[in-house]
């Protein structure tokens, strides 16, 4: 079953294994930690769900066949980046295959409207999913940093925390549903939003 914890920045390690396409173990591991990223990402862009999908079978395919030519290098950019970039070609396609199958309506515009329309979309879903990539990507950090921490610390407290700050109940009501005093749904709030914050940091620092 997979967790939040799946999602964790990629590891040079990893990379190395994904030179090899016969490695099933590490090309399942690429697949489990990023498919909802790219997922989600196309759907945010405006997709349905079978285009979505597409989306992410296409970008796993793109990396396979171009993975021999990613070298990480810092200066140059990041793994996350290069994936981002991979991501946006899959769904552009599946916006210019579209756009195929509403030729009548295109031919109803003179050329110039046409490119200037099709220009227009292009700057302007580069801009959105470069936003909705940063997003998930943050989005998932989160789960991976929280799942983290609900290990470190005790059952109560993190259902006090839960339900005060992930839920959004009000403190009186978590305290008269689990039968604490208000004092302690506070001080699991002071105690786990630090560890989670540092978790953070931590899978951030890691990411390549």
């Amino acid at each position: 079953m997979e967790t939040p914890n799946d999602f964790l920045p990629t590891r040079l390690s990893l990379l190395a294994r994904l030179k090899n396409w016969d490695d099933n173990e590490g090309w399942k591991r690429f697949f489990d930690t990023y498919w909802r990223l790219i997922y989600g990402t196309a759907i945010k862009a405006g997709l349905s769900d079978a285009e979505a999908q597409d989306v992410v079978q296409e970008t796993v395919i793109a990396v396979a066949k171009k993975m021999n030519e990613f070298k990480y290098d810092p200066a140059l950019g990041s793994f996350k980046g290069w994936l981002l970039t991979l991501t946006k070609w899959r769904i552009s396609d599946q916006y210019r295959r579209r756009q195929q199958k509403e030729h009548v309506r295109w031919e109803s515009l003179d050329e110039t409207a046409r490119t200037s329309d099709i220009e227009s979309q292009a700057d302007e879903q580069g801009l959105q999913l470069d936003a909705v990539w940063e997003a998930e990507w943050q989005n998932n950090l989160m789960a991976a940093a929280i799942d983290r921490v609900k290990r470190k610390v005790g059952a109560r407290q993190y259902q006090l925390f839960d339900l005060y700050v992930i839920k959004q109940w009000s403190v009186d009501e978590v305290a008269k549903t689990l039968k604490v005093s208000v004092s302690q749904v506070y001080q699991a709030k002071s105690r786990i939003t630090p560890l989670i914050r540092s978790e953070v940091e931590i899978l951030e620092k890691k990411h390549i």
